[in-house]
């Protein structure tokens, strides 16, 4: 048996040993398993306990590895294929040049050993891993249950020369365009603006259904899970307004916003072309007011159930929710900083000074900036940084300490007059008669 190598004879000893020390019973079976490296059925299953009885080491010994295979394709037919493929099939598949290794040149070699061979020597490249089996999933029995948004790059052409991302939001249900506009790019801001349009009309729904982009997600690992904890912008807002966000891990599992998105792909550029739009803005008024029901009319349908799920939203602030948030602390001079940009606070009637407090940072879809301290708005701000007043309500009176002074005035008490039974006026000098006071005859 000098045709094992070194290390199988090192297992092979190591397994005698193990199970020698299950034989005495100094170790149970499964504890064999587990330093073998194997699992308790397949040690219970395992020959070499009989094999070492009948065979000693040999037994223990893997034949496997006692040589090459008996199989095994000789060098000769090997280079005999490579060289064929190269030299005459390079332009062939693999099923091809199996047929034609067989019927030309006398090789019979398995279809598998030919593919494997040239895939192995970089000739053939592998073929792409078959995707997992799916499943359609039935669209929501009502409209404003589950939304789509996503962005895509359909439309060019314009006199600025530049590529536009279409940003779309679309019913689950009944595939109802509720908003598609041409943006610069999809990000935060453009995504809250049709979030918080689509919100302001149809009223709040139930969940969205997006990919993983950094500004629905976070993402630790490229390609991985999301972090529930970790929100963007977009998320916190959904999240105040009770809305779940739902992650799509492959282009498949958006099947219906992709292929939507494919429509419009095949036919935005061509209807700008016939309208004559050049400019982004025709290109928007024209989605708005004829685009957008041409493509609801013609490729909406009706939900399975009657109703709908969007519930109105009251007493919520949809402009400060649909911002871009920060929290900082006020510095001692009553100043807040965000970057390169600094804010002077006005005193405020409920505190004497906000230094040292956190506030919140709102910068507004349309550049406006508002600072917010709990409930209270303390700045408000224009794009170029200029403040603008703070509408202060009227303070309530209140008693306590803090309640202005009054004089206390207490007041006049008045009767009404009564009448006699005769019709005459009462004396003004009415009075109880009491007894007479003793005098000194009396004494």
């Amino acid at each position: 048996m000098k045709g094992y190598p070194e290390d199988a004879w090192e297992r092979a000893m190591k397994i005698q040993e193990v199970i020698l020390r299950a034989v005495a019973k100094k170790i149970t079976w499964w504890q064999a398993a587990e330093i073998i490296g194997i699992s308790d059925r397949s040690m219970r299953r395992c020959p070499s306990a009989d094999g070492y009885e009948q065979h000693g080491y040999d037994g223990l010994l893997d034949p496997s590895a006692d040589g090459p295979s008996p199989k095994r394709v000789p060098l000769v037919s090997v280079e005999e294929v490579l060289r064929l493929y190269q030299e005459k099939y390079a332009d062939f598949n693999i099923r091809h040049i199996h047929e034609k290794l067989r019927e030309e040149h006398g090789i019979r070699l398995s279809y598998t050993w030919v593919k494997l061979a040239l895939q192995g020597a970089g000739l053939v490249k592998k073929a792409r891993k078959r995707g997992v089996h799916r499943q359609r999933r039935p669209p929501r029995p009502l409209p404003g249950m589950l939304l789509h948004l996503d962005g895509s790059p359909p439309a060019g052409g314009f006199q600025d020369e530049r590529w536009y991302d279409l940003i779309e939001v679309l019913d689950d249900a009944t595939n109802e365009t509720y908003y598609a506009q041409l943006v610069e790019e999809e990000s935060t801001r453009t995504v809250m603006a049709a979030l918080q349009e689509v919100i302001a009309r149809q009223g709040r729904f139930g969940a969205l259904y997006s990919d993983r982009a950094s500004h629905f997600f976070e993402t630790p690992q490229a390609g991985g899970p999301v972090d529930p904890r970790r929100l963007t912008q977009v998320g916190r807002a959904l999240r105040e307004l009770g809305i779940e966000m739902i992650p799509a891990y492959s282009p498949q599992a958006r099947g219906r916003s992709e292929r939507r998105f494919g429509t419009w792909q095949g036919r935005l550029p061509q209807e700008l072309r016939l309208a004559g739009i050049r400019t982004v803005e025709e290109a928007n008024r024209f989605l708005r007011q004829h685009y957008i029901p041409e493509m609801n009319q013609k490729f909406s349908k009706p939900a399975a159930e009657r109703g709908h799920a969007f519930v109105p939203v009251r007493g919520q602030d949809l402009d400060r929710i649909f911002s871009v948030q920060q929290e900082r602390v006020v510095a001692k001079d009553n100043t807040v900083r965000w970057g390169d940009r600094l804010w002077q606070l006005e005193p405020t009637r409920f505190r004497g000074t906000l230094a040292g407090c956190r506030v919140t940072i709102c910068e507004h879809l349309d550049g406006r900036v508002s600072i917010v301290y709990g409930p209270h708005v303390v700045g408000r701000y224009t794009a170029q940084g200029q403040a603008l007043t703070v509408a202060q309500k009227p303070r309530a009176r209140r008693g306590g300490n803090d309640a202005p002074w009054i004089p206390w005035k207490t007041p006049r008490a008045e009767f009404p007059t009564v009448p006699t039974a005769l019709g005459n006026p009462p004396s003004r000098d009415f009075h109880i008669p009491t007894a007479p006071t003793a005098g000194p005859e009396a004494r």
